[in-house]
């Protein structure tokens, strides 16, 4: 493992859930950005050497970047995500199939990571 995934490992481990309020994550980038950094980062780690690394990267940076969480409800999380997502990211070497899958897969790791910093996995 390398130093960077230890501290990932580490942070994810360790980190104390956050409280959350549904009201206050209407402002969301007042109140909870580092708990979003954390759990955009924890997903994209998380597919980091599994998918191919120009179709993650594009994704992170053309279209997740761009992108909006929203709190459904009842420890629910969705990503909303900006207009034509494989348009954003131009050419890469990856088919509509491949940039879907990769992109679904990411969107549904960060909805997870957000669930477990908020606490809302426990209850499973």
């Amino acid at each position: 493992m390398t130093e960077r995934e230890d501290e990932i490992e580490a942070d994810t481990e360790t980190r104390a859930e956050t409280e959350f309020d549904p009201e206050k994550f209407e402002e969301k980038y007042v109140y909870y950005f580092e708990e979003l950094e954390s759990a955009y980062s924890n997903a994209y780690q998380q597919l980091h050497g599994r998918v191919d690394s120009e179709v993650l990267r594009a994704i992170d940076r053309q279209v997740l970047s761009e992108s909006e969480p929203i709190y459904e409800g009842n420890g629910e999380f969705s990503i909303e995500l900006p207009d034509d997502p494989k348009e954003r990211v131009g050419a890469i070497g990856a088919d509509e199939e491949q940039f879907e899958a990769v992109l679904s897969e990411f969107t549904d790791r960060i909805e997870g990571e957000l669930q477990r910093l908020f606490g809302f996995d426990s209850e499973e």
